[in-house]
Formats: structure tokens, C-alpha cells, sequence
């Protein structure tokens, strides 16, 4: 129940859109996902939570709720693909065209 505000904002922006990254700001690589997905022209729902500084509680709950440590995370389809890394993966091997058409 921790954050449970939070929660339902990330589930309410996954159920409208088929790409989410939340991250947060002075962090390169929510900045290098948006980046991907922008050439990619793929659409996607920002989500920035404070940074390095600030809201780190807010971010913990996030943490807590998906089990992933790290900043992004991303969504597709309202599962959780992982960080930017991964959606390189998931970009260079044509998955994520196949998962959002």
C-alpha cells in the first residue's frame, strides 16, 4: 500500500498507452531509452520521477512494486520489458515492432 497513488499512476498510463518509460531526471539512460524510441518513431508515455536528489521515496515504491532496481522502466503493452538496454535489444532484434505494430 506504500505509494499506492504512484502505482495507479504508472497501471492507469500503461492501460492508454502501449509504451511507458518512467525515469527520472540527471539519469542518462531513461534520457537514451526516449531517445531509441524517438528514432524508432515509436509513441511512447513519459513518466519522470524527481532525480538523484529528490523523490527517491516515490521511486523506491515503484521499486518495491516491479522488483526492477533500476531507472528506466520500461513498459510495453503494460509489461514490464526492462531498462534501456533491453529496449535496444528488443528494438535491434524487430521485437518491439512485432509487440507494437
Amino acid at each position: 500500500a506504500y505509494r499506492r497513488d504512484l502505482v495507479a499512476e504508472v497501471q492507469a498510463a500503461c492501460a492508454s498507452n502501449d509504451v511507458v518509460v518512467v525515469g527520472m531526471g540527471l539519469n542518462q539512460f531513461p534520457r537514451k531509452a526516449r531517445q531509441m524510441l524517438d528514432a524508432n518513431g515509436t509513441p511512447y508515455k513519459y513518466l519522470s520521477y524527481g532525480n538523484y536528489f529528490s523523490e527517491w521515496r516515490p521511486r523506491t515504491a515503484l521499486k518495491m512494486w516491479t522488483g526492477w532496481p533500476t531507472f528506466p522502466m520500461i513498459f510495453v503493452k503494460g509489461v514490464l520489458i526492462g531498462g534501456a538496454n533491453d529496449l535496444q535489444l528488443l528494438i535491434k532484434n524487430g521485437e518491439l515492432a512485432r509487440m507494437v505494430p
